[in-house]
């Protein structure tokens, strides 16, 4: 599932002259796996539904830059030990706490990217975000 906004060249929102100026934000949305295997996939689908309906409003409002579920397989991890590459698979299903997904936001404020966050349907049962402000390099 994916989600993008529009933004212009410089990756930033077209707003009003008196809207205060919006920084990036990226919502980790952590879960435990364990937790979504016992789902049916009409349970499945009507959540996919709410996360789909959540980023069309941001996106609506300008709010929304980007988003991403992240696949199942747990991915790689990579660590130098001295000269040594060292690559390993995971985190694996029975982790209990894995990143499933994110969202990129635009907030004019902590307080802002706080609202968005707290308004996503992922928060529920176990799971929660972490909100992380990508710094303008």
């Amino acid at each position: 599932m994916r989600f993008v906004s529009g933004t212009d060249a410089d990756n930033s929102v077209a707003r009003h002259p008196e809207e205060p100026p919006r920084h990036t934000d990226l919502l980790l949305l952590h879960e435990t796996p364990a937790d979504a295997a016992t789902l049916s996939a009409n349970e499945m689908a009507a959540i996919v539904q709410r996360y789909s309906d959540w980023a069309a409003d941001l996106a609506e409002r300008g709010l929304l830059v980007a988003g991403e579920k992240l696949a199942d397989d747990g991915g790689r991890r990579l660590r130098r030990d001295g000269d040594r590459l060292l690559a390993s698979d995971g985190p694996y299903a029975e982790a209990h706490d894995v990143i499933g997904g994110f969202f990129t936001v635009r907030a004019a404020s902590d307080a802002e990217a706080e609202a968005l966050a707290a308004s996503c349907p992922h928060l529920g049962g176990r799971n929660w975000i972490e909100i992380r402000r990508i710094e303008a390099v």
